[in-house]
């Protein structure tokens, strides 16, 4: 199986580009005129209240949806339209909310999987063992995934992934329903994969110390519109995105 393409970057040193993307269902527009770009091991985080467009936006990237209009590009390559397993190959790789293991098998063939499909070997095995030590998972190699605590199926979607080698790595909200010690392991597995890899990530995420810590960057949705977008500091002191998103987090959290 081949790998990701190995190609240079695209227009102004951006690995990821989104140019002017909108998605519509019918008469619903779920996002539109969304732009923004990331060059290599750049974190972008996309942060914004509950149905804002954050997870479809992800999926339009990936390729698991189509947009109705606009482009996405890799390296400068034109990916729009281009179906999940194509994307994939050619290296944008999503995590989900939830986790996304193969249920009824072992850890140790979940990651053969990934590595198989990434057509890596030994290489790639030495790779990810820092990071099955670093999140527990090294001595729970023989483990059904789905006998493993949440978090540690969270980790595990995580470092399949990684496995898969990516250029791009769209995170969505890596951090849900995991404790504080286990938030910071993603903070480490980002950090990694940019060190490691040299990748982009994109991060959606509700969790505003993540974000900070993580994110030189973020951009705001809010109604399918980009709201707002620079440094964190920046941008969530202002009064419209308080009153559309921090506002809203407070209201659920009451």
């Amino acid at each position: 199986m081949i790998g990701p393409d190995d190609g240079c970057t695209g227009r102004g040193g951006a690995l990821l580009e989104v140019a002017s993307i909108s998605k519509r269902f019918g008469g619903l527009h779920v996002f539109n005129d969304v732009s923004f770009a990331i060059p290599p091991g750049e974190v972008l985080g996309i942060i914004g209240p509950n149905g804002a467009g954050k997870t479809t936006l992800i999926n339009v990237i990936c390729g698991m949806l189509p947009p109705t209009i606009g482009r996405v590009l890799l390296d400068g390559k034109d990916m729009t339209g281009k179906p999940l397993h194509v994307t994939s190959r050619m290296g944008i790789v999503r995590s989900f909310q939830q986790t996304n293991t193969f249920r009824a098998a072992s850890v140790r063939e979940n990651i053969s999987r990934a590595v198989r499909f990434s057509g890596g070997g030994t290489d790639a095995w030495n790779a990810i063992a820092p990071l099955l030590d670093e999140f527990g998972l090294a001595p729970q190699l023989e483990e059904q995934s789905d006998k493993l605590p949440y978090g540690l199926q969270k980790m595990l979607g995580l470092i399949l992934a990684y496995a898969v080698r990516p250029r791009v790595l769209l995170l969505d909200e890596p951090a849900a329903g995991l404790e504080r010690r286990e938030r910071l392991r993603v903070d480490a597995f980002v950090r990694h994969a940019g060190a490691e890899l040299g990748c982009g990530v994109l991060i959606v995420e509700h969790d505003m110390d993540l974000v900070r810590r993580l994110c030189p960057k973020i951009l705001v949705l809010d109604s399918g519109r980009v709201l707002a977008e620079g440094a964190p500091a920046e941008v969530l002191a202002r009064k419209d995105v308080i009153d559309a998103y921090l506002g809203a987090i407070d209201e659920e959290a009451a």
